[in-house]
C-alpha cells in the first residue's frame, strides 16, 4: 500500500524468488527465446527482476534493452507515502484522486492520463513478440489501452505481482 512511484527501490526476496518463478513459467511457455525481444523498465527492481528472468531461461542476464517509457507513474510528492499517511496528511488530495484515478496529478507528479501517453507510444512501438518487465501503474495502463477497462477505475485495477501478462491478438490474460 506504499506509493513507490519511481523511487528506486531495491527488490526484496520476496520480489526475487517470484522473478525466478516467472522464468521458470516462461520458459514452459516459450519454446524459442530468439523469436522474443526483451525489454525492461531502467528502475532497478524491475532491472534485476528481468535479469533473474533471463538467466532462468538460460540466458545472458544483461542482455535485454531498457525503454523508460515503461517507468511506474511518477507519483511526485507522494513518492514512498501510504494511503493511510495521505488519508492523514491530505485528505482532500486523496478524496480527488479516489474520485478521478485517471486525471488526478500528485502534486510535482504525472497523472495516469499523462502516463498513458507514453505508454501508448511504447506499445504501438512493439513490432516483435516481446518478454517486457515494468511495474504495476504500466500494467494498468495497457489494460485501458488494450481491453478497455475504464480510465477512472486505473488506479485501482488489478496488477498481480504473482502473474505473468500475456497480450495477444489484443486480448489479455493471466498466467
Amino acid at each position: 500500500m506504499r506509493m513507490q512511484g519511481q523511487r528506486n527501490i531495491p527488490l526484496n526476496d520476496k520480489g526475487r524468488a517470484q522473478a525466478r518463478a516467472y522464468g521458470r513459467i516462461l520458459a514452459g511457455a516459450v519454446k524459442n527465446t530468439a523469436d522474443f525481444e526483451f525489454v525492461s523498465s531502467p528502475l532497478g527492481r524491475a532491472r534485476e527482476t528481468m535479469a533473474l528472468i533471463r538467466a532462468e531461461l538460460g540466458l545472458i542476464r544483461e542482455d535485454y534493452r531498457l525503454d523508460p517509457r515503461l517507468k511506474e507513474v511518477r507519483f511526485g510528492d507522494w513518492e514512498g507515502r501510504t494511503r493511510a499517511g495521505l488519508h492523514k496528511d491530505a485528505p482532500d488530495l486523496l478524496n480527488a484522486r479516489d474520485a478521478d484515478g485517471w486525471n488526478f496529478c500528485p502534486p510535482n507528479g504525472e497523472s495516469y492520463a499523462q502516463m498513458s501517453e507514453r505508454v501508448a507510444e511504447w506499445l504501438s512501438s512493439t513490432r516483435n513478440n516481446t518478454i517486457m518487465v515494468a511495474h504495476g501503474g504500466v500494467i494498468r495502463i495497457l489494460q485501458v489501452l488494450i481491453i478497455s477497462a475504464p480510465r477512472q477505475h486505473a488506479p485501482n485495477l488489478p496488477a498481480p505481482q504473482n502473474k505473468i501478462m500475456r497480450i495477444k491478438d489484443n486480448r489479455l490474460e493471466w498466467i
